[in-house]
């Protein structure tokens, strides 16, 4: 038992230093990647230099750039909505989210999916047909944070 916890606790940087990867279409090559995510920051193309940090997450707000400041607030998630700003207001829902599609707004009306996400694929609209893959991800990335590479 001791050699099992040690072993896990040795893997455990490895999996904290794993990194997801957004990329355009249905593509997995190297030269697709739009982002890469490192469970905090969303760095454009493949880098991971802090010069490249688009967005910041901290498991409630999304920031712009690297910033964690509350003036810098793009958007709020709840787990279900995703808000404008700081806010959580109904009348500032943007999105909202059923475990497989994006709504417009607080809607869970077919007509108002704006993306299915299946954990591998991103689909515009209700569609899971291959010719209407957005973009291809490697890893887990929390919703607000993929909305901001479509």
């Amino acid at each position: 038992m001791k050699r099992l916890l040690l072993i896990l606790f040795a893997l455990l940087p490895l999996c904290v230093l794993a990194q997801s990867r957004i990329y355009r279409g249905n593509s997995t090559y190297s030269s697709n990647v739009l982002y890469t995510w490192d469970g905090e920051h969303l760095y454009r193309g493949n880098s991971t230099y802090s010069s490249n940090i688009l967005y910041t997450w901290d498991g409630k707000y999304l920031y712009r750039g690297n910033s964690t400041y509350s003036s810098a607030i793009l958007y709020t998630w709840d787990g279900r909505y995703i808000y404008r700003g700081n806010s959580t207001y109904s009348s500032n829902v943007l999105y909202t989210w059923d475990g497989r599609h994006l709504y417009r707004g607080r809607s869970t009306y077919s007509s108002d999916i704006l993306y299915t996400i299946d954990g591998t694929h991103v689909y515009r609209g209700r569609s899971t047909y291959s010719s209407h893959i957005l973009l291809t991800l490697s890893g887990k990335l929390p919703i607000p944070v993929l909305l901001m590479a479509l």
